[in-house]
């Protein structure tokens, strides 16, 4: 393993948690959510993970480990060690989808972390050869003499693909020269890449050996989808969630730049919902943003959290409004929506405002002529027929965003 290296990210925040203004998180206990109004008596396993998530919070912020550290080191594995993991938590993806992973870590530091719960590792690992393994799979599930059928290649699930770490030392690059030389000796293969990133337009534009991503991105057109991943949410909100993220706008523009290339960037991962957010003109001013952008397709996620981690997004969220933290919990802790958990027991809010906001937000949506896409543990969960939401719908999108005519 090679030694550690620094760098400075591409976008950063003037605020983040360690500088909130008079922050002082508290223990999340039974008492203190009688004093915020909450009015649902949770379960006590509830509120032994309030309470852990509590200690933890006030733990990150005196030790300052609540946000990864702008730090990474290189190391080169065997492409034949690399575990295969398939993306299917379900057991019902629409098409067989390989993750693609080269970083144990992520440099944007989301406190609402779908792998991570939020609990940030202070040095990034990035694998420095990954495109070897990723050429040993292309070749193995869509190369000559291979089953070859339709296959996705999802980069990335568990990091964000183009981050500081991959891009700085070419092993973003790398992978996607992997799928054009894939194609370029396979043309009639049937891989797909599907592309779901946080990336801003400095992430997209960044040269590594005279070729920018978007550059690579050009030459895999027609093969891949790049799915931009966004929130509902105010900006001095997001800059506390998403220290290292990129800003709406710089997305919108990767969005931008993508279209202008001919690649296929017009369908949006929206996530995580905050419900306290979706009010009236947070959902008309920012589904009108991605629509200017020519988004015509999106998947909306709800938050799903464990309840270590619900304290610390619920207090971040009462810094700004205490009204809303109030909201977060009641749409979450009811001892009646204990089992609404997706993969790794994290929990979702309740069914009946589930369906509600979805509802909500395609009354606006069908106005501005998006189609909506969604996963089948959500349809399994809300009982959600095709007659509402079809498996594919009129845009060709399926479950995650994946666009079926790619095939």
């Amino acid at each position: 393993m090679k030694e550690a290296k620094s760098y400075i990210p591409f976008y950063s925040r003037l605020h983040n948690v360690y500088n909130l203004e008079d922050f002082s998180p508290e223990i999340i206990d039974e008492a203190y959510l009688k004093r915020l109004g909450v009015k649902t008596i949770p379960a006590e396993e509830t509120l032994d993970g309030l309470r852990s998530g509590s200690e933890l919070l006030i733990r990150g912020l005196r030790n300052k480990t609540l946000i990864p550290e702008p730090l990474y080191r290189t190391v080169e594995t065997d492409p034949d060690s690399i575990e295969t993991e398939i993306h299917n938590y379900t057991g019902r993806c629409p098409t067989l989808t390989y993750e693609i992973n080269p970083v144990l870590g992520c440099g944007v530091g989301c406190q609402y972390c779908l792998v991570t719960d939020g609990k940030h590792r202070q040095e990034l690992i990035a694998i420095d050869n990954y495109h070897l393994y990723v050429k040993k799979l292309l070749d193995e599930k869509n190369g000559a003499g291979s089953e070859n059928v339709n296959h996705y290649y999802y980069f990335s699930p568990k990091t964000e693909a183009f981050q500081e770490p991959t891009l700085l030392t070419g092993i973003a690059h790398r992978i996607l020269h992997a799928f054009v030389d894939h194609f370029a000796e396979n043309p009639d293969s049937k891989a797909r890449l599907f592309v779901a990133s946080k990336a801003g337009a400095k992430h997209l534009e960044y040269k590594y050996d005279g070729e920018s991503i978007l550059d690579l991105f050009e030459r895999l057109k027609g093969k891949m989808q790049f799915n931009t991943s966004v929130s509902i949410m105010p900006d001095a909100f997001r800059d506390i969630l998403e220290p290292y993220g990129a800003p709406l706008d710089e997305r919108m523009k990767a969005v931008a730049l993508c279209r202008e290339r001919g690649i296929q960037a017009n369908s949006a991962l929206v996530q995580p919902i905050f419900t306290p957010y979706l009010t009236d003109d947070h959902i008309k001013s920012f589904f009108n943003t991605l629509h200017e952008a020519g988004i015509i397709n999106y998947k909306p996620e709800f938050l799903t959290a464990c309840m270590e981690n619900l304290a610390l997004l619920g207090q971040y969220l009462g810094y700004f409004d205490k009204s809303l933290e109030r909201q977060l919990y009641e749409d979450y802790i009811r001892p009646d929506n204990a089992d609404h958990r997706k993969q790794r027991g994290r929990t979702a809010p309740s069914r009946d405002l589930s369906i509600a906001s979805i509802k909500r937000l395609m009354a606006y949506t069908d106005i501005l002529g998006m189609s909506v896409s969604i996963c089948y543990w959500v349809r399994k969960q809300l009982n959600l027929t095709e007659d509402f939401i079809p498996l594919i719908n009129r845009n060709g999108f399926q479950c995650l965003g994946y666009q079926s005519e790619l095939f």
